[in-house]
């Protein structure tokens, strides 16, 4: 049974029940780290995170879905205002990343590997004969 007046004006406490502060959405948030996912995972990780995505180098970005974020900035860890833009390339830049030119390897490799198991040159079917016996 409550007390005459409970309900009105009377503190929670009052009616069993306790008050919970609903303390507001952080205004600042990380960058997760949104390169080596795929545009739709890494659309779905910024929303998760209150931030927005955009690719300059993909006027399509909304419909791509299978392609890989190379880039990004700002770079994850960084704190920016909820809401805020990060941008992703799918593709690098003029002069970076790639698979560049690997050779001339410095040192270069030693010689031999399948070169030391061939037979020395001659005549393949000679048939070698090695005996004990010394001829007189």
């Amino acid at each position: 049974m409550l007390p005459a007046g409970a309900g009105r004006g009377l503190p929670c406490q009052y009616l069993g029940v306790t008050s919970v502060r609903i303390t507001p959405k952080s205004p600042e948030v990380r960058v997760p780290r949104l390169v080596g996912l795929m545009a739709v995972d890494a659309r779905e990780t910024a929303k998760a995170q209150g931030l927005l995505v955009n690719a300059p180098d993909r006027p399509d970005f909304h419909l791509t879905v299978v392609d890989y974020v190379v880039r990004q900035y700002p770079q994850p860890g960084a704190e920016v205002p909820r809401d805020s833009m990060v941008y992703v390339w799918f593709d690098f830049g003029e002069g970076e990343g790639g698979g560049g030119i690997h050779e001339p390897r410095v040192p270069r490799p030693s010689r031999g590997g399948p070169q030391r198991e061939l037979d020395e040159p001659g005549d393949p079917y000679a048939a070698r004969c090695v005996t004990g016996i010394s001829s007189p």
